[in-house]
């Protein structure tokens, strides 16, 4: 029979979650800085990429979880530094699409590498088989989120 975790246990497992999580956002930052971009514009990046089409800003907010001011200053910043562009879409002169530019897709793929050697380096010390576990568990715990 499992039992429920008693309350402490329950604390100290978020306390692991909470500094591990706080080691991956500390090790993004160190891999993302030499590239000028912040893991919020990464995110950003890979968003706009991953889309089947140019997203408008509200697309991106809502993907992103966040409210349209952060969307419109990420953008903003990535413009500035032309890895993004503003457009104008096709069928609606009004609405303002968001694609990657020729260096957006360059740092883009930087950002892969820099990301992929941070996660090497945070899952060095686990075997292959404890890799898939600790996935199937995260996995389980973000298929569970809903229920909250």
């Amino acid at each position: 029979m499992v039992h429920p975790p008693s309350d402490e246990t329950a604390s100290d497992l978020a306390d692991q979650l909470l500094r591990l999580t706080k080691r991956i956002n500390h090790a993004h930052r160190e891999n993302f800085a030499p590239l000028g971009v912040t893991p919020a514009q990464g995110r950003m990046l890979r968003t706009v990429a991953h889309s089947p089409r140019p997203p408008r800003m509200a697309d991106l907010a809502t993907r992103l979880g966040v409210v349209p001011r952060q969307v419109t200053s990420l953008v903003d910043a990535l413009e500035e530094r032309g890895l993004v562009r503003r457009t104008p879409d096709a069928t609606n002169r009004r609405v303002i699409r968001i694609e990657l530019t020729e260096d957006g897709s360059r740092a883009l793929t930087e950002l892969r590498q820099a990301r992929r050697s941070a996660a090497e380096e945070l899952l060095a010390p686990l075997t292959p088989r404890q890799r898939e576990e600790l996935s199937r568990l995260l996995a389980l715990l973000d298929a569970h989120q809903g229920h909250c």
